[in-house]
């Protein structure tokens, strides 16, 4: 780093400026190459092109320098810019290449993020930049083509230097915050050359901003944990963060802040085509934002709708679930007249087998226990976790013998030989929900008192009928 910020101080056009230059570069991708051999990245791919562009860039300087201090031809526009802008796409592959591997391509919110904000600088790009050069005066058409390329290919790596940045979980890894801070210290003398130029000025300082790209590349290619660069984020969508949503905003406002400094400053003189076209863009693009914003509220609030009514151990409907479907169903058998018989089912011994195997191995039982009852219920049957080892069952439209029946194929289906007592009753057609629970409850602890391992029924039908099957 001291070296390419002492680099302005020697004198350019010199040997030892020459050397310092164009030496920086050459060690660092060869610093880079021998960091990528060693460290042996799962997929080499994106660290390959980013050396590849830095090489591309490194043979430019050294084209240039040659061709305007040794050869004294004026390098611009000249073989040093093939090599320049072939640096470019190559560079900006390898940051896609990341960016779609640690995101899979499911990443649409930052998709959008990024056209948004690729849209808005194109427009002040365009206006200020771009279009001026293609008005100019310039020698010949290649002068005019390679001064057009530099603005356009630098929007494109601004925006993929962004995309890079705010993928999930990115800037935690010291690696990928080097590769963004290189790119940054590549584009600001880029863009402070090409203004200057326009401007006719002279600017000094600039080559210690690309020697820093290359040093800074070199140093993520040497990082520890450079092989995790790519890998893919875990967690969800990123949300919409103030400093996110402070960076959309402006680049909102870009197209009418343009638009008022064209009146201004230009007599009146207004890009209406560009404006109007980044305009409309940008207003889509900002739609397109929302409606992914809305559908990732939408889909938050069916996970926590699940979450309020499905137990988080065994996934069956819980308490809150259990209330409010046998209510439904009780309305339903008052209007209707048919039968809900309803069942309690308590695990037998289930505390002494948490003592012996130990409450993980308890929660497993309970988790397998679930899913085997679960799968011998019809779909508009009801299996929920009422509490603890305690489960309860709706069945609507079945009588008292088909209840037991029921009953006693989740018996057979119970895992690792375990038992349970239940309790059964019969709604008799007027009573409340918590009337009809008491009385399955208290048929579940006739069974336990009577053994355990047997269904008791509670019938209003006949109360002096009670059905107790062992096993």
């Amino acid at each position: 780093m001291p070296v390419a910020l002492s680099y302005p101080w020697l004198a350019y056009g010199t040997w030892p400026a020459s050397l310092c230059f164009e030496g920086i570069g050459v060690v660092s991708c060869v610093v880079m190459l021998v960091a990528i051999r060693r460290r042996r990245p799962q997929r080499p791919l994106m660290w390959y092109l980013l050396l590849a562009g830095m090489a591309l860039s490194v043979t430019g300087d050294a084209v240039y320098d040659y061709l305007e201090n040794v050869a004294h031809i004026d390098p611009y526009p000249g073989w040093a810019d093939l090599f320049y802008l072939s640096a470019y796409p190559v560079s900006i592959a390898g940051l896609g290449t990341m960016v779609l591997r640690r995101t899979r391509g499911r990443d649409r919110v930052g998709m959008i993020d990024a056209w948004i904000l690729s849209t808005a600088l194109a427009l002040p790009a365009w206006s200020f930049w771009v279009r001026p050069i293609s008005m100019g005066d310039h020698a010949g058409l290649a002068d005019q083509l390679v001064s057009l390329a530099y603005p356009v290919l630098d929007v494109l790596l601004i925006t993929l230097t962004v995309r890079s940045a705010t993928t999930p979980g990115a800037l935690r890894l010291r690696t990928n915050q080097l590769l963004v801070l290189a790119q940054v210290t590549r584009l600001l003398p880029d863009v402070t050359y090409s203004i200057a130029q326009l401007a006719g000025v002279e600017i000094g300082y600039l080559d210690s901003g690309w020697l820093l790209t290359y040093l800074l590349t070199a140093a993520a290619a040497l990082h520890p944990r450079m092989a995790d660069v790519d890998k893919p984020a875990t967690g969800d969508e990123v949300t919409l963060t103030m400093p996110r949503l402070t960076l959309l905003t402006v680049a909102s406002l870009l197209a009418p802040a343009i638009l008022a400094a064209q009146g201004v400053f230009q007599h009146g003189r207004v890009d209406w085509a560009a404006v109007a076209i980044g305009s409309a863009v940008l207003f889509l693009l900002v739609v397109a934002r929302m409606k992914l914003l809305l559908d990732q509220m939408h889909r938050l609030a069916r996970q926590m709708q699940g979450l309020a009514h499905h137990d988080g151990l065994t996934g069956v409907p819980n308490r809150r679930a259990w209330d409010d479907r046998l209510n439904r169903e009780l309305a339903k058998a008052r209007r209707a007249g048919h039968p809900v018989v309803v069942g309690m089912i308590d695990l037998d011994f289930f505390k002494k087998f948490n003592d012996e195997y130990g409450h993980p191995a308890g929660d497993l039982l309970l988790k397998e226990a679930a899913a085997a009852w679960t799968g011998q219920l019809r779909d508009e049957d009801l299996l929920a976790r009422y509490g603890g080892e305690e489960f309860g069952i709706v069945l609507a439209g079945r009588d008292v013998d088909e209840a037991t029946a029921i009953v006693e194929r989740l018996r057979a289906v119970s895992p690792r030989g375990q038992t349970f007592s239940a309790g059964l009753a019969v709604f008799d057609g007027s009573e409340s929900a918590d009337e009809l629970v008491s009385r399955a409850d208290r048929a579940l602890y006739r069974a336990k008192a009577t053994g355990r391992d047997r269904t008791v029924c509670d019938d209003p039908q006949a109360l002096t009928d009670e059905v107790s099957i062992a096993v």
